[in-house]
């Protein structure tokens, strides 16, 4: 997993660097947003967490209207999920409900092709590379019988059960202003398997769902 994390970053920093010696124009800016984080494959039914993304971008202006837009990101993914449930046993009803929150912490490299349709109005799309650095999952969970209830909280770190390297394609829009400001707004598809216990037959990506403002300067 680190020779793969390596090359990964190395082959990332090649391109970038391909690309900036072609480059008419080169611009660097900041941003931050929302992310609505879900997850997809066999956890699909689970619900989407609201979490941020914060970091650094480049634009190199290719052409008067095609750039390349890599980016460096720190951004808040995962899922959440509730759970109820009612059944007698021994006469006895017993409610069960519950909630659970997993809280993926990730380094993410998109590098972006973007195309400018009219004055600044864009669309993106191009492969994004993430770098898990922590995953907890935390939750509750309650039963109640006969008027008495009995509950308990948890916090566990899984980030052995993850995979640390995440890839997938991003697409989105943008808008730019003269000043420098900027609005973007993209869908992150994971396509590799984020789930990493080689007995369990089960399969889960990434999806994102992020918006963003920023600054180029």
């Amino acid at each position: 997993k680190f020779i793969m994390k390596k090359f990964l970053l190395i082959a990332a920093i090649a391109v970038c660097g391909m690309f900036s010696a072609n480059a008419q124009e080169v611009s660097f800016g900041a941003k931050a947003g929302v992310n609505f984080a879900s997850l997809g494959g066999d956890a699909e039914d689970a619900d989407s967490r609201t979490g941020l993304h914060i970091g650094a971008i480049a634009e190199l202006m290719l052409t008067e209207s095609f750039s390349i837009q890599p980016e460096l990101l720190y951004s808040m993914q995962g899922a959440k999920s509730e759970y109820s449930d009612s059944y007698t046993e021994m006469g006895v009803t017993v409610t069960e409900s519950g909630e659970a929150e997993l809280k993926l912490d990730y380094i993410v490299l998109p590098i972006l092709a973007k195309y400018y349709i009219t004055e600044g109005f864009s669309v993106q799309a191009g492969p994004q590379v993430g770098f898990l650095m922590s995953a907890k999952a935390e939750g509750d969970y309650t039963a109640t019988a006969m008027g008495t209830s009995v509950s308990e909280s948890f916090s566990e770190d899984v980030k052995d059960e993850l995979s640390t390297v995440d890839f997938g394609v991003s697409a989105g829009l943008g808008y730019d202003l003269d000043m420098g400001v900027f609005f973007q707004a993209r869908y992150y598809l994971g396509l590799s398997n984020i789930y990493d216990v080689e007995s369990d037959n089960f399969s889960v990506q990434n999806n994102v769902l992020q918006v963003s403002v920023g600054y180029k300067f």
